[in-house]
């Protein structure tokens, strides 16, 4: 169950904001928009910590900036055309 506070409710009864935090999450607004959110810590930690099945390897930074071989980027660069302002020098 979803729990909605404004800042002022969570400031003044931080134990129902706890209370509520066992049911799911609560959202902490401000000025009527989510600022915050208040997870319990194992909630929190299931979002945050690998599963066990998966192993946890670190990658270079070349594995990190390389794309993968079948990954092409179509990118045709504009085409300067019309007036631009930009003006070609006359080297002679």
């Amino acid at each position: 169950m979803v729990t909605t506070l404004s800042s002022r409710e969570f400031n003044q009864d931080t134990g129902r904001a706890k209370k509520a935090a066992e049911s799911g999450p609560v959202f902490i607004t401000d000025r009527g928009r989510p600022a915050h959110v208040l997870l319990s810590i194992e909630e929190y930690r299931r979002l945050t910590e690998p599963k066990a099945a998966e192993p946890v390897k670190e990658k270079t930074i070349a594995e990190l900036l390389s794309m993968p071989a079948d990954d092409d980027i179509d990118f045709e660069p504009p085409r300067l055309g019309g007036d631009w302002g930009l003006k070609i020098p006359d080297f002679s």
